[in-house]
């Protein structure tokens, strides 16, 4: 069994945490987005305290690749990155869609004994776009992750396959967009559980990222608007 320090920063909620052996040792969380960058350090020390561990005796760092926060993303992947290198220890990159695909797996498998159901993950992206991907129930994935413009034409396509359950901070915006009997929406997200169980599987198979080259799943080219003029 291993230990793993995780480190996840890629929505608006930001979370460090250390397993040991499939056990949750300690967690600490941020809900202020825009301070991420300064909670990622003291989070790590404050769960290293708790737990009475040295940050040399983990066995991988785990961290969320994306979909998610352009700034975030960022910010988890460059301290993930810093620590596995100083510590010579493998990186191991977590999907955020892969992440709440698995929670319907988990916790709503009443929902799944449906057939030719299909998960679909998302994450909102403004506007009427998401950031999507669409699972089966053994996570192995029907479409990849990509940004997707929602409208009824696509919706009708894809349950024209299966069932949808729909799941991420996209679901609500769907849910009043289309409206079918063969559509679930779930408004939740992901947890420390379903981080484990998929880095813990990413560990067993020694499916690592390398640091050097590693970078986040943006999705989609981000776009600053020209500065206002101060005159």
């Amino acid at each position: 069994m291993a230990t793993f320090l995780y480190i996840d920063t890629a929505g608006e909620k930001a979370m460090v945490a250390i397993s040991k052996d499939h056990q949750i040792l300690a967690m600490e969380t941020n809900e202020m987005s825009n301070t991420h960058a300064s909670f990622v350090q003291v989070g790590i020390d404050k769960i290293l305290k708790k737990t009475n561990t040295s940050i040399q005796t983990m066995d991988a760092v785990v961290v969320t690749l994306g979909p998610g926060s352009y700034t975030g993303l960022r910010v988890g992947l460059s301290s993930a990155k810093g620590i596995a290198y100083a510590i010579n220890k493998p990186l191991i990159g977590v999907s955020t869609l892969a992440l709440l695909a698995n929670h319907v797996i988990v916790n709503h498998k009443e929902k799944l004994s449906v057939e030719n159901v299909q998960i679909f993950s998302m994450i909102d992206a403004k506007r009427m776009e998401v950031f999507g991907a669409i699972y089966k129930q053994d996570l192995s994935v029907i479409l990849s992750e990509q940004a997707i413009i929602l409208d009824s034409i696509f919706m009708t396509g894809l349950i024209e396959k299966g069932p949808l359950i729909c799941i991420g901070s996209g679901a609500n915006k769907t849910s009043i967009l289309f409206s079918n009997n063969l559509v679930y929406y779930l408004d939740e997200q992901y947890d420390i559980k379903d981080f484990e169980q998929i880095a813990t599987e990413k560990w067993s198979k020694k499916e690592f990222i390398d640091n050097a080259y590693a970078s986040p799943s943006y999705l989609k080219e981000f776009y600053q608007g020209p500065a206002k003029s101060t005159k």
